[in-house]
């Protein structure tokens, strides 16, 4: 009997060096690439602050450093506009329509995804449908209710209508349906109700998710303009309508104008900063089954 000895190519160590030389380039390119994309999303809001603090000689300047600095345009728009009050009144209808929507959206995702019914699926193409109706069509209904209800120029008036979103109950859904059924069903077992499982189980679960979704939720509404402008058209009782206080036949006052606006972004960033851990656990999470 003959043997036969089979030899296997070896892996050399040069063959490993240069796989991992190849990961720690692409690995640098492409914190290069998002480094520049995050530059690109950082400059406005920078030539944002840099404008609010250059003197107002040098408001028109295009040096990227304001220097020497100076508070002018935040006194101007301090006494221009009352900035605690319109920061308030914005902060409050806000967080009134993103905790609005965040409620109808649990309560709606939780029926979707943790029950049966006739018609569910249809149901929630219903849900999914009116988000792709433009906001135009239902502007004049809600004006007219409104007026019936006298809550126009009113902060009420601007959160009614928007208390629920088909974009919290398609997300809140999606996130619920990865909960697994195993976990409801031994809640129900335990004796819990459905109202008393979704507070003490599924809520629990969905903290990050909740989190995330609720700080899109309160930029978007923050960031609302037509709406506001329409239903508060006698009053600048919010701050993106006071912004136009700074716009006039004589002139724009760039300087108060991006004071204003740049006060505007804090409370946004300092909400992201709070929640940050939270929204990156969110998003991460979306993507698990």
């Amino acid at each position: 009997m003959t043997l036969i000895e089979v030899t296997t190519p070896a892996h050399t160590p040069s063959d490993g060096a240069v796989v991992l030389r190849e990961s720690r380039v692409r690995t640098v390119l492409g914190h290069v690439v998002l480094g520049g994309l995050g530059l690109l999303c950082i400059v406005p809001v920078y030539w944002l602050y840099a404008t609010s603090l250059r003197a107002p000689e040098d408001i028109y300047s295009l040096r990227p450093f304001p220097w020497p600095l100076s508070v002018a345009s935040y006194a101007e728009a301090r006494d221009t506009v009352d900035l605690p009050q319109l920061l308030l009144n914005t902060f409050v209808m806000a967080a009134l329509i993103a905790l609005g929507q965040l409620v109808t959206g649990l309560l709606a995702g939780y029926a979707f995804a943790a029950w049966r019914f006739r018609l569910q699926n249809t149901l929630y193409l219903v849900f999914v449908a009116t988000w792709l109706v433009p906001f135009q069509v239902t502007m004049v209904p809600n004006y007219a209710l409104l007026n019936q209800l006298g809550t126009l120029n009113t902060i009420t008036g601007v959160v009614i209508p928007n208390l629920c979103s088909a974009l919290a109950v398609i997300m809140l859904r999606s996130h619920l349906r990865s909960i697994p059924h195993e976990l409801l069903e031994a809640a129900r077992m335990d004796g819990r109700g459905a109202w008393s499982t979704l507070w003490t189980v599924v809520v629990p679960n969905l903290w990050p998710a909740l989190a995330a979704l609720g700080v899109l939720l309160f930029i978007n509404a923050w960031n609302e303009y037509f709406w506001p402008a329409l239903v508060l058209q006698r009053t600048n009782n919010v701050l993106q309508l006071a912004l136009h206080s700074f716009i006039g036949p004589e002139g724009t006052q760039w300087g108060p104008l991006m004071a204003t606006a740049g006060l505007a972004c804090l409370p946004v960033l300092l909400l992201y900063l709070i929640l940050q851990r939270r929204i990156v656990d969110g998003f991460v999470r979306s993507g698990l089954k």
